[in-house]
């Protein structure tokens, strides 16, 4: 029981996404497309979305292990099941957790060739990698792995709790090109990450004692902010407190998007762009904590003396805090945002119609689309890819779905759709991947899924 109940920490805890949004991405001028590429093209006076409710999109995802592994009916028992898994996943395998909450957003037409949007969002972002050797020696103790090294380089995480106030324009330049730019100003509620991290654990026969423990070259730290409040050394457990550390709460950072969409020929377009090009400061309620140093450890010689009774675990905690130091202090420290990149290539065809503009005119659109996207995050040990093809369907002038498939580290068989409406100046919308994996989550590496309610004025 042990071993599940850490297995499941684990599990929860990295269990973190890459935010590629590849049904939303150019998706029938929704709003929310700006934020994926600020260079989209808009064809409404205005909009307005519904605070709370405009945006809402949280994507979960595992690139090896899934519950399934733990919990699956077959004829092994639950140790079994927790050594097959520890020992079929590598230390580049990484689990991932991506939520976003627009609180407020708008958009508004300046002119023919300017469109304005703003507002702000809630974003937890989370990413760890498997750390095998730790997991390894937690779950079947170091005397089946004598002189074997297990090293501390694989302990890599990295957790955001963050608010992002943004403002962007889409400028058409021409017939054929549009771009745009939005700035972001962050605010950190919660950062907890560590990387770069050495040093190794080896376990030998002993000569003094049964065994010899080396501690070499041992180099771990933990940045955090947020978590501690400087004042009082005291855990922060006040939710409200999280909250208003987002707005501007102390920890500030600054971003950049900017993206571009070029019409090769009237039916063949290109769209790319770069987000979150960005850093936070962090320098509030931080706290560090690093281990540094070597140790050899042959264990305690237990004597028997009826006059004087040791406190053994106590001679062996200040043998390690003499050996292996961990000190803490509250310098502030700079993290970088996982940037990402999109670039799609997309081809119209079908019928032919025309739409009513912001401009008291119509302008051309085919029913149909298809096309390929390239998207690109930017993580601690390498860039993390995904592929999607993809077929638009405006089914009429008001309704609009697409459909993708995509492959990337979670599953080489992800299907998605979305699907938006326009009620008058209501406008809903949906999106899914992974749609599969709905018929048995257990057995799911990644679902996503987004949905908002906005309101647009042509």
């Amino acid at each position: 029981m042990r071993k599940i109940i850490f297995i499941l920490i684990v599990l929860f805890f990295y269990k973190s996404i890459a935010q590629n949004k590849q049904v939303l991405f150019g998706f029938a001028e929704l709003p929310q497309t700006l934020l994926l590429n600020p260079a989209s093209e808009t064809n409404y006076k205005f909009h307005v979305g519904v605070p709370l409710l405009s945006g809402f999109s949280t994507e979960i995802g595992s690139s090896s292990a899934v519950l399934s592994d733990l919990f699956g009916v077959d004829n092994r028992t639950v140790n079994q099941k927790v050594t097959s898994l520890l020992n079929s996943l590598s230390p580049r395998d990484f689990l991932k957790l991506n939520t976003q909450i627009e609180i407020l957003s708008g958009g508004f037409r300046y002119d023919s060739k300017n469109y304005f949007s703003f507002g702000f969002y809630n974003e937890i972002d989370a990413i760890g990698y498997y750390p095998k050797d730790f997991l390894t020696l937690f779950n079947e103790g170091n005397d089946a792995y004598l002189n074997r090294s297990f090293s501390a380089s694989q302990i890599i995480y990295k957790l955001d709790v963050i608010g992002v106030l943004h403002a962007g324009i889409t400028r058409k330049i021409n017939d054929k090109l549009t771009v745009g730019g939005r700035f972001k100003i962050y605010s950190s509620a919660l950062n907890i990450e560590t990387n770069n991290n050495s040093g190794t654990f080896t376990t030998t026969q002993g000569t003094n004692n049964l065994y010899t423990h080396y501690f070499n070259d041992v180099d771990i730290n933990l940045k955090t902010s947020g978590l501690v409040d400087s004042n009082t050394e005291q855990y922060i457990e006040n939710a409200g407190t999280f909250i208003g550390n987002t707005f501007l709460g102390g920890n500030l950072g600054i971003g950049l998007d900017v993206g571009l969409t070029y019409k090769i020929t009237d039916q063949l377009e290109f769209s790319g762009s770069i987000i979150d090009f960005g850093f936070i400061n962090h320098k509030k309620n931080v706290k560090n904590t690093k281990t540094k140093g070597n140790f050899i450890f042959e264990g305690v010689d237990f004597t028997f003396d009826p006059n004087n009774n040791g406190n053994y675990w106590e001679q062996i905690d200040e043998r390690f805090k003499q050996e292996l130091p961990t000190t803490e202090d509250n310098e502030s420290y700079i993290s970088w945002r996982p940037t990402k990149i999109n670039a799609a290539l997309k081809y119209s065809f079908g019928e032919k119609r025309s739409k009513y503009c912001y401009d008291n005119t119509y302008k051309d659109f085919y029913t149909d689309a298809i096309g390929v996207q390239l998207f690109n995050v930017f993580r601690p040990l390498s860039p993390q890819l995904a592929l999607t093809t993809f077929y638009q369907k405006s089914i009429s002038k008001k309704i609009h779905a697409k459909f993708t498939y995509t492959i990337d580290d979670f599953s080489y068989s992800n299907i998605g759709a979305g699907l938006s409406m326009q009620f008058g100046k209501i406008n809903l919308y949906g999106m899914f991947d992974n749609i599969l994996a709905y018929r048995n989550l257990a057995t799911a590496n990644s679902v996503s899924l987004q949905l908002g309610v906005n309101l647009i004025f042509n």
